[in-house]
């Protein structure tokens, strides 16, 4: 049963940092247009890089969390055993 609740938050994990992905493509995509009309690179550099951390590190943190409460409710407390 460990190794299946380890695949499990695993999986939330990968989901978790799929998703912070894409809020990262939706946010630089504008951001990109921006810089074009005046913020330089540099600026946007440290930006992007701490950015990129932050979304990184919710996605998996909130993978992590959202695993472990799916795995309660689903197989400790069976809410939604047939």
């Amino acid at each position: 049963m460990k190794i299946k609740r380890f695949v499990y938050i695993f999986l939330w994990v990968v989901l978790g940092i799929i998703i912070s992905t894409i809020i990262h493509a939706l946010i630089e995509i504008p951001v990109l247009k921006y810089l074009v009309s005046g913020l330089n690179w540099s600026q946007w550099q440290i930006i992007h890089d701490i950015g990129s951390v932050i979304l990184f590190v919710l996605g998996i943190l909130g993978g992590c969390l959202a695993g472990k409460y799916w795995w309660r409710i689903i197989y400790i407390d069976k809410k939604f055993k047939k």
